[in-house]
């Protein structure tokens, strides 16, 4: 009798906090199953045994239930510049480390960015005046990788992929590479024997992938680009280099992520001018050795990979036809069961443009939708099959725009661009997952 007056109680007190519908709630609700859990210790009749496990369903179900229905919101803070007024958050992971880029004063050189714990940290450059975190580096154990310019002239001429991630006045001149930073010190990765890399994303087991130059000088280049590249991964040994295959009768490559079970995803095509385009004919998945076209949305140009999941789900945008310059590009996901689908623009005035750059094991995808003139351009959430323009979700108070989402981890938290309308100056801006 008096075990089925406790369960009572309990059930009572389950039913007043379930009412309210917070997240409170359901924690309290997980905190308080113990008690049944004491009362099932005590307990030796299958009869009452049941009547628990079906009371803990039922409340914590019902708590849960009234949370996930209330409309989620998102807490907006812009993140601290090195001095200029362009940054970018473009990689967050699992810790909350938000990595990108932030322009020193005068906005003619930008550094590699960690923001971290409220602090921001410079991650210097090779030598060079540049570096740069420019793609979704999944790696939860400390690591970053990224691009620096070094202090070795560039002696063919190249731009190089390097040069559309720094700003035009410095943006060529030097060799650029793929660095590692990690425990406060960035370090080099090998190429194939070319002078230049490009390091994307790495995995928890510490590899590291990309793509860099061979000494082909290869004649589907376009100047001044003169050497082919391949798609590498480095590690998990410090200076292990491994290239990947092309894709048949392709000549250069470019990985672009990878995930914990080693899956890559990246480009294949011709050399071309080192960044998309032709060089982005078949977007491609490296698995066991194997590469696999993973298809298109109608064009053989600018098919990209940007990120991978742990499940295998792969997000980026393509060309379309009659596009080849690449002035409009379609967002796209690519599952293995589903294969792959566009991503539309959001239902705004002129949007015809999107991007996606990050998606996590809930496949929440974030990127960003545009007119066709690239003024307004807005960061977008896509989740269960809706797309959702990001700034109709930010809480009250935050006023600029949010321009481009670059990454999403797995708790929800986004990072990206937002740009303020009134002086134009663009910052990289952490949005944490809050309930209304």
């Amino acid at each position: 009798m008096k075990i089925q007056q406790q369960i009572l109680e309990f059930h009572r007190r389950f039913a007043t906090m379930t009412s309210t519908g917070s997240y409170t709630s359901l924690l309290a609700c997980q905190a308080n199953s113990v008690g049944y859990k004491k009362l099932i210790r005590i307990t030796t009749g299958k009869a009452t045994f049941m009547l628990l496990a079906i009371l803990i369903v039922a409340c914590c179900g019902s708590a849960l239930a009234q949370t996930t229905v209330r409309e989620r919101q998102y807490l907006v803070s812009n993140l601290s510049s090195l001095g200029g007024t362009n940054s970018r958050g473009n990689n967050i992971n699992n810790r909350g480390w938000v990595a990108g880029y932030s322009n020193l004063a005068g906005n003619q050189t930008r550094h590699a960015t960690l923001w971290r714990n409220g602090s921001i940290f410079d991650l210097g450059t090779l030598g060079g005046p540049n570096s740069n975190v420019t793609w979704s580096d999944k790696n939860n154990r400390g690591m970053i990788v990224g691009i620096s310019q070094t202090a070795t002239p560039e002696s063919l001429g190249e731009s190089w992929s390097c040069s559309f991630f720094f700003p035009p006045a410095t943006a060529t001149g030097y060799t650029c590479l793929g660095f590692v930073w990690e425990r406060g010190e960035m370090r080099a990765l090998p190429t194939l024997g070319g002078p230049n890399g490009f390091a994307t994303g790495a995995n928890n087991r510490g590899q590291v992938v990309g793509w860099a130059e061979n000494t082909v000088r290869d004649p589907t280049c376009q100047a001044p680009q003169v050497l082919q590249f391949r798609a590498v991964i480095w590690g998990p040994g410090r200076n292990q280099i491994r290239q990947l295959p092309v894709f048949p009768s392709d000549t250069s490559s470019a990985a672009t992520a990878i995930n914990n079970r080693g899956q890559v995803v990246g480009i294949s095509g011709t050399c071309d001018q080192a960044v998309g385009r032709y060089t982005a004919k078949h977007a491609v998945l490296w698995e066991d050795g194997i590469v696999t076209d993973i298809g298109n949305l109608g064009a053989e140009w600018w098919n990209t990979p940007t990120a991978i999941n742990q499940r295998g789900d792969v997000v980026g945008f393509a060309g379309r036809p009659g596009d080849p310059e690449g002035n409009i590009l379609r967002a796209f996901i690519w599952t293995r069961r589903d294969g792959i689908r566009p991503l539309d623009p959001l239902p705004l005035p002129g949007h015809v443009h999107t991007e996606a750059y990050g998606i996590n094991e809930s496949r929440q995808v974030v990127g960003l939708s545009c007119d066709a003139n690239f003024v307004d351009c807005r960061a977008f959430l896509w989740e269960d099959g809706v797309m959702k323009d990001l700034n109709d979700l930010k809480s009250p108070g935050y006023s600029a725009r949010l321009e481009h989402g670059r990454d999403i981890n797995d708790q929800g938290e986004i990072t990206g661009r937002a740009v303020n309308p009134s002086t134009n100056e663009r910052t990289a801006f952490l949005a944490i997952p809050v309930q209304r």
